[in-house]
């Protein structure tokens, strides 16, 4: 019973075998579910609605504009025809008429001139058409002209006197013209609405066999095959980068869960022997004290014992909560030289102690937008672990300087340092060199210091010195 024991629920070791067998494979879903196909009729609409669309337009710019002229002529023979009314009264207006249906080149012009009683006086209609009742209103009818039936568009004008004139065009030919276009644009919607759903159900395909790709690669990973990324096809399209963003987020989340083993490995390893400690001096003391000072005793070291383990979950949860970034709510303008003067005089009495001098250097209204807790908290490991390994004799330097990108808050020792093969492994978790194995601490103090930094949107960056190490913390301008 001298190990760590971590104990399982019960509920959880009983279903953690069925629920393998549980695992619901990923189906295919059916078309009408299908988002493939979805997309593909999207794109089937978006086609058949444009080229309905430019179909009314040729409508309107082709039969539409022969509509357009035949109503402009027949105004403009109607302007011509009043004003010679007013010029030489029924006699001028039936020469006149005479005379452009003499001259009418297309023989298109219709003219029917009638007396009160509806009778006809001149022009090239026999009789006046019954549907042709008011005069604002533009009618297309059919009409015998030459004694042969035929499509017009004819409007009425009432004169003076209680006479009556009908102006017109044969539109026979324009409507056969106007037929023939609307069958031809509705043929060609046609011949579109199925290059659509053709169109749509080639992208459907290629849409599929794109997340395809996608989708036995997350089906892998569901299974436990950590190891599977999504294939780049090398288009550089947006397909590939969404390949390249969900390769790096497994990347990630491959790093972060060997990152929870090497944690919970080093939690294991690190908490076993202070708790075994504690256990076995609280056994001793039972089974061998016999004043109640050596009980106390025995209990307050105990206490102590445990005391460190609360103080490495305390680290650990500060960590995560630095991580998350909820502290960014409390980011204001800080003072480094407040915060490094504060921690130069909270170690000062440590480091006359141990024989150090400790040296700050802060140009004067050196500031930065972060958390003033966590900024001071970094500030203090730092200085922590400088005065932790520093020689008698040595010299601890805190000093800050803006520079270009930002700001930098430096701490260098003069201790041993750390080897160049662990500097990249010296602000992981529970990690500790060969030389900090005898000093005391848990190997979080520069973890956390980089999650601070993180926090602020900088880094930390570490410098191996000859003798000693500088930590250096780098901050944006804006923090």
């Amino acid at each position: 019973m001298n190990d760590l024991a971590l104990a399982v629920p019960a509920e959880a070791t009983r279903h953690s075998g069925p629920a393998e067998e549980r695992r619901v494979l990923p189906r295919t879903p059916d078309l009408l579910h299908s988002a493939g196909f979805r997309f593909a009729m999207v794109y089937a609409v978006l086609l058949a609605l444009s080229a309905a669309a430019l179909a009314l337009y040729l409508w309107w710019a082709t039969a539409g504009l022969l509509d357009r002229q035949t109503e402009a002529a027949i105004r403009a023979d109607a302007q011509g025809l009043s004003e010679r009314w007013n010029e030489g009264g029924l006699p001028a207006l039936v020469i006149t008429i005479r005379e452009r249906l003499e001259q009418n080149v297309d023989d298109d012009a219709i003219y029917l001139l009638v007396d009160p009683d509806m009778q006809q006086i001149t022009g090239n209609l026999r009789s006046w058409p019954d549907p042709v009742r008011r005069p604002d209103v533009l009618y297309e009818l059919a009409v015998v002209r030459a004694g042969a039936p035929t499509l017009a568009q004819v409007q009425r004008y009432d004169l003076p006197g209680g006479y009556h004139l009908l102006i017109g065009r044969d539109v026979q030919g324009r409507a056969k013209l106007r037929q023939l276009l609307t069958d031809a644009l509705l043929w060609g919607l046609i011949v579109v609405a199925v290059m659509a759903l053709a169109g749509a159900f080639i992208v459907r395909s290629l849409f599929r066999r794109t997340l395809a790709n996608v989708s036995a690669t997350a089906a892998a990973i569901s299974a436990g095959d950590f190891s599977r990324r999504v294939r780049v096809s090398g288009r550089g399209d947006e397909f590939d980068q969404l390949a390249e963003t969900i390769n790096d987020m497994l990347d990630r989340i491959g790093r972060l869960m060997e990152g929870v083993r090497e944690v919970s490995n080093a939690i294991a390893h690190d908490l076993r022997t202070p708790i075994t400690r504690a256990r076995t001096r609280l056994e001793d003391a039972a089974l061998h004290a016999t004043t109640p000072d050596a009980l106390h005793a025995a209990i307050e070291r105990a206490t102590d014992d445990l005391d460190g383990i609360v103080a490495v979950f305390h680290a650990l949860l500060r960590i995560s909560e630095i991580e998350a970034g909820s502290r960014r709510s409390a980011f204001t303008r800080v003072d480094l030289g407040a915060i490094l003067a504060d921690t130069a005089e909270l170690y000062e009495p440590v480091a006359e102690e141990k024989g150090l001098h400790l040296a700050v250097e802060v140009p004067g209204g050196l500031a930065v937008t972060g958390d003033p807790d966590m900024l001071r908290q970094a500030v203090t490991n730092l200085t922590d672990n400088a005065v932790k390994f520093s020689p008698s004799g040595g010299i601890v330097r805190l000093f800050a300087a803006a520079v270009p990108a930002g700001v930098e808050i430096a701490v260098q020792d003069e201790g041993p340092g750390i080897p160049p093969e662990d500097l990249a492994r010296a602000t992981e978790r529970f990690f500790r060199g060969e030389a900090a194995r005898s000093t005391p601490g848990s190997g979080l103090g520069l973890a956390l210091v980089q999650a601070v930094a993180h926090l602020h949107g900088g880094t930390l960056r570490l410098d191996a010195l000859d003798p000693g190490l500088r930590a250096t913390l780098c901050l944006p301008a804006g923090g």
